[in-house]
């Protein structure tokens, strides 16, 4: 499952977001857990995911506003995130999971 956490900083009326996104995946029996998707050209062994003692997988990566798919990489072998139903087809008749980042927040100034 991905989450996002955005720091703000306020720039000449712009609310400018830095959006740090936490990947999760439950797979207590993996050995390793690699994060893949359209943010790092599917490179399948960039993201490694630390695993805690109850089984949890997570890794945090800063993405800039826009629409991303992802797969997990669990012992060689892609993932959809379980815990994710927002889901694209591949032509390799799998899916990818997808995730939006939100776009800037304009405020006014006073």
């Amino acid at each position: 499952m991905a989450r996002k956490t955005k720091k703000a900083c306020k720039t000449k009326g712009v609310k400018k977001k830095l959006t740090s996104t936490e990947f999760t995946l439950l797979a207590p029996d993996a050995e390793k857990v690699f994060l893949a998707g359209d943010f790092n050209d599917w490179n399948p062994s960039q993201y490694s995911m630390r695993k805690f003692k109850n089984g949890t997988c997570k890794k945090k990566i800063m993405l800039k506003p826009g629409r991303y798919e992802y797969q997990f990489v669990v012992d060689g072998t892609w993932w959809s995130d379980p815990q994710n139903s927002a889901r694209n087809s591949t032509p390799f008749g799998s899916e990818n999971s997808v995730i939006n980042i939100s776009d800037e927040v304009y405020i006014s100034q006073k």
